[in-house]
């Protein structure tokens, strides 16, 4: 009898231990390559917590490394949703790691600026420049083009992040490229402007490195807008975004639905919150352009650079990136080094 007791105690408290990890798991979905320093996910984070009610745990992956893991882990996902620059949407879903869905607001959403299928759709964009900590350059000027970075001055106080898996890499090669001269066909300006910058001296991350420009570790970064404003005006710091003389891109980031995620409807409730007021609000204050313009408070706009310097970014060809991508990475890995 007694034995039938301990038997029943121990399957109700292995039950109730079920139960609980169950409803825990039931409050959570997982973001690939969503770092609480980059476009303030910190903020984005915090706000799905308290309003869904969803625990969705930092990832410090690049887009890159995210659509590399989904890759790997495509029979068992872990990842319910995944955040990647725009040019990985039609690479992830060739994969067949991002499942069809339509959030609430997508009609919204610019048609070039979403998969006609519903496999990714576009958050918020950043226009690419010079992220530049004014105090670590020790009395230098502040660089006005990508040209500057290869005058001894500025000898290794430039870095950008690696091309061969960020997102933010490979459209600073595409922004250079343009700016310089080349195409989508050829990226020769990019890759001798590349080989060049790292004889002077170039530091070359592999993840953001925010936090490095703003503690003057790395003077000047390949980074957007968003990122110099968040150091200037949130964090106080002496940074200023440069928009390159020679001319930038403009790049969407994108989300997507993970193919068999294990928290299908978290994975839902998420995404229809980043294209919410609220979800777009965040993005926008973080100094990001939301994909609802309307979702831009009007003091916020007040602080980005004129829209004369504006007028010197391109929206990029995400189709023509992605067809040109693989080729002029491997021009980087091979001609530049990794």
């Amino acid at each position: 009898m007694r034995r039938r007791h301990l038997f029943g105690a121990t399957a109700a408290a292995f039950a109730a231990a079920h139960w609980n990890e169950l409803h825990a798991q039931s409050n959570r979905a997982v973001c690939y390559n969503c770092p609480p320093e980059w476009a303030d996910w910190a903020g984005a984070l915090r706000a799905i917590r308290e309003r869904l009610g969803i625990q969705m745990p930092h990832d410090n992956k690049n887009s890159g490394q995210a659509l590399a893991a989904l890759i790997a882990e495509r029979a068992r996902p872990v990842a319910d949703v995944a955040y990647m620059g725009g040019n990985f949407g039609p690479r992830a879903r060739a994969e067949g790691v991002f499942t069809p869905y339509r959030p609430a607001l997508i009609e919204q959403v610019p048609a070039e600026l979403r998969d006609p299928d519903g496999h990714w759709f576009t958050i918020h964009s950043g226009t690419l420049g010079l992220f530049v900590n004014r105090a670590a350059l020790r009395g230098r000027p502040v660089p006005t083009g990508w040209r500057d970075l290869l005058r001894p001055e500025y000898r290794g106080m430039a870095g950008y992040l690696n091309p061969t898996s960020a997102a933010v890499g490979q459209v600073g090669m595409v922004a250079v490229n343009l700016a310089l001269g080349g195409s989508y066909a050829d990226f020769t300006p990019a890759v001798e402007y590349f080989r060049a910058l790292r004889a002077n001296g170039a530091v070359v991350p592999l993840q953001t490195a925010y936090a490095r420009v703003v503690s003057g570790e790395i003077p000047i970064l390949f980074d957007y807008d968003f990122n110099a404003m968040r150091a200037q005006f949130t964090d106080g710091a002496d940074c200023r975004f440069v928009l390159p003389a020679e001319g930038t891109v403009s790049f969407p980031y994108i989300m997507g639905l993970v193919a068999n995620g294990p928290h299908p409807e978290n994975g839902r409730r998420v995404l229809d919150w980043t294209l919410s007021d609220e979800g777009q609000r965040i993005w926008a204050n973080a100094f990001l352009r939301p994909v609802r313009p309307a979702a831009m408070p009007a003091e916020t706009a007040a602080r980005f650079l004129p829209a004369s310097d504006y007028a010197r970014a391109r929206a990029i060809d995400i189709p023509a990136m992605v067809a040109a991508q693989e080729a002029f990475v491997t021009r980087y890995r091979n001609e530049v080094g990794a």
